[in-house]
């Protein structure tokens, strides 16, 4: 497998919208794995196709309770509100305070085209929402509302 450069911010890449996965193929699954490693050897517990340049709406994501990997994903259900400590592979040394649903119900396919629905609350709800939210061209910065290290920039 490969192991890609992550895109950094302020590339604008980061702030375009991830197109639909019209049709599960074997270079879709090859992302998926490329995804994985990429995101195991940053280190980091989530990663979308666009923090690797691909405008495509696939994430992989593991908080340590085994890897998920999601192909256009979408959050149907979102309870609660938490605020917590959020990073990002692709702002190196920022983190902040966000505020998040605190439990999510997200939907979406996995590497065979299959339905996946997962029911998350804490920090893999966070990391859910996070990682959606780069397939939008979100960053975790539009949302703090409470820096903990340097702003983007500040280094």
């Amino acid at each position: 497998m490969a192991v890609y450069q992550i895109v950094l911010h302020p590339d604008p890449l980061l702030r375009e919208k991830a197109q639909e996965v019209k049709k599960i193929t074997p270079n879709i699954w090859k992302l998926l794995d490329n995804m994985a490693d990429t995101m195991y050897a940053a280190p980091g517990v989530g990663l979308a196709a666009p923090q690797i340049g691909v405008l495509k709406r696939v994430i992989v994501v593991d908080v340590g309770e085994g890897l998920i990997e999601l192909i256009n994903p979408e959050i149907v259900t979102a309870q609660g509100r938490e605020i917590g400590p959020e990073g990002c592979l692709s702002i190196p040394g920022a983190q902040g305070e966000v505020p998040r649903a605190a439990a999510v119900v997200v939907r979406g396919l996995d590497r065979h085209g299959r339905t996946k629905e997962i029911k998350a609350e804490g920090f893999l709800a966070r990391a859910l929402q996070h990682e959606i939210d780069h397939l939008d061209g979100v960053l975790f910065i539009d949302k703090v509302v409470r820096w903990l290290e340097n702003k983007p920039g500040e280094e």
